[in-house]
């Protein structure tokens, strides 16, 4: 088999385009998210805290200055405002694909398998049985 082939029935599998569906649904859910914690929740969270823009908040490791060549060397600066706002869009984006998980495996569930009756007991063991309770008598 050629190696043209090959790859044409493995991106043919209902897996692989499956998965491709999913990155780009995944991709554009992503930006849904972003716009949605830096435009809609973390103004207002900002706002009630003191008028702070968390994509901003940062500390400054070393100020910005001047070389000796008269170039600006920029602030040296760990930002950790960024960091919460992608926390915070992780935590969204983990809880939909929990429901979405959720969901699809309620609409999944197998059902429970019913109770097997008793089997039948063989021949040689109800004899038995049998000459157990009579002699009992």
């Amino acid at each position: 088999m050629g190696m043209m082939t090959e790859f044409k029935e493995f991106a043919m599998r209902g897996n692989v385009i499956d998965l491709a569906v999913g990155v780009v649904i995944g991709g554009a859910f992503g930006k849904i998210v972003s716009a949605l914690v830096d435009k809609v929740i973390m103004p207002p969270i900002g706002v009630l805290i003191g008028g702070v823009d968390f994509a901003s908040l940062g500390i400054i490791l070393k100020q910005a200055s001047v070389d000796a060549a008269g170039k600006p060397v920029p602030a040296v600066v760990l930002g950790y405002g960024e960091f919460l706002n992608a926390i915070i869009q992780f935590v969204i984006v983990a809880f939909a694909i929990f429901m979405v998980v959720k969901a699809i495996n309620a609409v999944h569930k197998k059902p429970e398998p019913a109770p097997e009756a008793p089997a039948a007991t063989p021949e040689d063991i109800a004899l038995l049985r049998e000459i157990r309770d009579l002699l009992k008598k």
